[in-house]
């Protein structure tokens, strides 16, 4: 699988949007997988919950919307290695209070990046989701122009 990924990983580098997408059931290996791919190419996965979510706990609720995107931006600076960025935990990024459209976000960094990210949401009739449809968090996206790579299936 890891052998995959990296070939995957590889493949994105010609596109205008550098994103690939891991998608698959909690607890499927998502995480170990990035782990597995960060060590093989030396660089580290930012866990965005921890670190963003340390940043913007310092600064006053009104400011956090403000400075999200360029706290990620610089985190993301600090973490890429050789053009390629490897993203964990990023629930924090649907936090309604920071008005975000994540997917959004991750496509902006994918132009100047290859951003490998662990998606915490599945693919529902050819659409990805993230939350239960009726959770304040939803978000449905299509998947024109993205790169799945699908744990729960054979890639």
């Amino acid at each position: 699988m890891l052998d995959k990924l990296e070939t995957r990983v590889n493949e994105i580098e010609a596109l205008h949007s550098k994103l690939l997408l891991l998608i698959g059931s909690p607890g499927i290996g998502k995480s170990q997988l990035l782990t597995d791919l960060a060590a093989r190419k030396d660089t580290t996965v930012l866990k965005v919950g921890a670190e963003l979510g340390r940043k913007l706990a310092n600064l006053p609720q009104r400011q956090r919307t403000l400075q999200a995107n360029t706290l990620l931006r610089e985190l993301a600076d600090t973490h890429a290695t050789d053009g390629l960025l490897l993203l964990d935990n990023i629930e924090l990024l649907f936090d309604r209070s920071l008005k975000l459209d994540p997917l959004d976000l991750l496509k902006q960094h994918s132009k100047a990046l290859r951003i490998v990210v662990a998606w915490p949401g599945d693919i529902k009739n050819d659409r990805l989701v993230y939350a239960q449809l009726g959770h304040p968090e939803y978000q449905e996206y299509s998947l024109e122009g993205l790169v799945p790579f699908e744990l729960n299936k054979i890639n």
